[in-house]
């Protein structure tokens, strides 16, 4: 038989998700649900320290405990790279994600450090380098408003950026375009790309940098940018706060075995 404390976390967690207690609403005090027989004081108490660690709600100092917003961003998947939107316009991948969700931004919303640094072994292998080569890393905070909702440390050869807009350190993306179009122009045009989702639970520096919730963990990206040779111009690691973003993905389903009978 579940403690009392779970019973009353599982009951609220039900009418949060139902929609009885709305994203933003306060929950009763603590007080008033032990008036209301619910338990004791440390029964509710620790329902709601159950609750919180679950990501359903947060708890502050004069706002007592409330419903967490859910209304995640659309992080889009292939239509966020579309040449169209940094090529020919201003919409780097950020924005496109802000513009799918109608929501609103602003270009310093990504802050950003550049440095030179020797590559890490995931870097170097994305890379085929040897491990411990010099590459450029450029690292981003993104926000919407004053709330962090990612970073992105994107890792380039010497070769491919030096004296390029990437390398620059102003807040925002790298000129009109981004980095994309940035590369575009130095003449490694990206044609292709490899993306690797993992969720995890956070490390200090993090939840600290995100602003993350007790109990919520993060989704890690690797992403791997390809010219139509081959070539790696950009890998690239984010970390993502997993309840800031909804991930969509919108690709015509293949079919290997007609492609295949095709080229014979």
């Amino acid at each position: 038989m579940a403690p009392k404390w779970r019973e009353l976390a599982d009951r609220l967690a039900a009418q949060i998700r139902n929609g009885e207690y709305a994203p933003g609403a306060q929950l009763p005090q603590i007080r008033d649900l032990v008036e209301a027989g619910e338990g004791s004081k440390s029964t509710v108490h620790a329902a709601y320290k159950a609750l919180e660690a679950e990501g359903l709600v947060t708890s502050s100092r004069g706002h007592g405990t409330v419903v967490r917003e859910r209304a995640p961003l659309k992080r889009l998947g292939i239509a966020r790279y579309d040449k169209a939107k940094w090529r020919d316009g201003d919409e780097v991948a950020f924005i496109a994600d802000r513009v799918a969700s109608g929501r609103t931004y602003k270009r310093n919303e990504q802050t950003q450090t550049v440095s030179r640094v020797p590559a890490p072994a995931v870097v170097a292998q994305a890379h085929g380098l040897q491990e411990g080569a010099a590459v450029y890393a450029r690292a981003r905070v993104v926000k919407e408003g004053s709330q962090p909702t990612h970073t992105l440390t994107s890792f380039y050869r010497p070769e491919h950026v030096e004296g390029t807009r990437i390398v620059d350190p102003a807040p925002g993306p790298a000129g009109r375009g981004g980095g994309f179009r940035v590369l575009y122009d130095a003449g490694y045009e990206i044609d292709h790309m490899q993306e690797t989702l993992f969720a995890r639970i956070p490390t200090a520096d993090e939840v600290q940098l995100l602003q993350l919730a007790p109990g919520e963990w993060v989704v890690e990206l690797h992403r791997t940018t390809y010219t139509a040779d081959g070539t790696v111009v950009e890998f690239a690691i984010g970390v993502h706060a997993a309840t800031r973003f909804a991930w969509t993905y919108d690709f015509k389903v293949p079919d290997s075995a007609k492609a295949e009978g095709e080229s014979k």
